[in-house]
């Protein structure tokens, strides 16, 4: 089969198409052929080595197919079921073993290509505005780069608990796509401090809270946009790492609250899991959730995928098809 096999850290060239042989699911697991591919900031973070994982090894944290094979002991799925799944490893490839308490099942009402678009991003979305930040009506929140893949899902779910939505974005052409994902309020934050601008859209109070993937670039404007007891939610560092905050600041920031939350301990238990892909395809399936695919590369392109994703030159979701 062809897959993606990274031998060292490094920049998109080490992302190389090589032929490999077939995986054989074992006890627990799944062998999927797998039809679409979700690019994700993990990706990167993994292949320039800032997350420990192990060489050689197959990328891909998200994908979506259809059910090839079953390892032993495995109940509840059968082979030609279409499946999806998100944080688990070797999505870059024609076919992917995958453990089946890992994997949710596909609805016939969603496509490969808006399961693979949706899991990883949708599940973050979820945990951050129902488990992180309960979002309540008559909230107001700030979402960073609300034009990107989790940014447009931050914001339509925030709307959906009817909340006030501010959104930053670099560009006219993002901030068209973040208004018709719901947001109310635009910062473009190349024109004006996003702090500032926060201040002045709520009256001098600040937000419940900011949901904040960026990381360095947007940490002191986020710590500064907080109500009191307000919550960051950092949960990306797309521009960087934020360097190591003194705790006092968060008291002098009005006793705000700030958590760095991983998506692996918001579906950690099995029901857990299935209840949030539920959710998402619900609302998909209702039309009360869009999902916006940016970009279709060839596996073969994995590396002008993860270029423009970097580059901040794409709206929504990349996927590899």
């Amino acid at each position: 089969m062809r897959a993606i096999v990274i031998e060292e850290h490094g920049g998109p060239e080490v992302l190389r198409l090589t032929e490999t042989d077939d995986p054989r699911p074992g006890p627990g697991e799944v062998l999927v052929d797998v039809t679409a591919r979700g690019v994700n900031f993990i990706d990167v973070y993994q292949r320039e080595g800032q997350y420990d994982v192990p060489l050689p090894y197959i990328p891909g944290m998200e994908a979506a197919g259809v059910v090839a094979a079953l390892g032993e002991g495995v109940d509840g799925l059968a082979a030609g079921q279409r499946v999806a799944w998100a944080m688990a490893p070797g999505g870059y490839a024609d076919r992917a073993v995958v453990k089946a308490s890992l994997v949710v099942p596909v609805p016939d009402a969603v496509t490969d290509e808006q399961a693979a678009a949706l899991l990883l991003q949708g599940f973050t979305a979820h945990y951050l505005t129902r488990t992180v930040y309960a979002v309540d009506k008559g909230d107001t929140v700030l979402v960073h780069a609300a034009a990107g893949g989790t940014g447009l899902l931050l914001t339509q779910m925030a709307k959906e608990r009817g909340a006030r939505v501010i959104g930053t974005v670099s560009t006219e052409e993002k901030e068209r796509l973040a208004r018709q994902a719901g947001a109310d309020e635009i910062i473009r934050y190349t024109r004006t401090p996003v702090a500032e601008a926060v201040r002045d859209l709520t009256g001098g109070a600040g937000v419940a809270a900011v949901y904040d993937g960026v990381g360095r670039d947007t940490f002191e404007a986020s710590l500064a946009s907080l109500r009191p007891r307000g919550v960051l939610a950092l949960f990306g560092q797309s521009s960087g790492m934020v360097p190591p905050v003194d705790p006092l600041r968060l008291t002098q920031a009005g006793s705000v609250y700030l958590v760095r939350p991983s998506l692996a301990h918001f579906v950690a238990e099995r029901e857990e899991l299935l209840g949030r892909a539920r959710d998402l395809f619900g609302l998909l399936a209702d039309g009360r959730l869009d999902v916006r695919i940016g970009g279709r590369y060839p596996l073969a392109e994995a590396g002008r995928a993860h270029r423009d994703l970097t580059g901040r030159a794409t709206t929504g979701k990349l996927l590899l098809t």
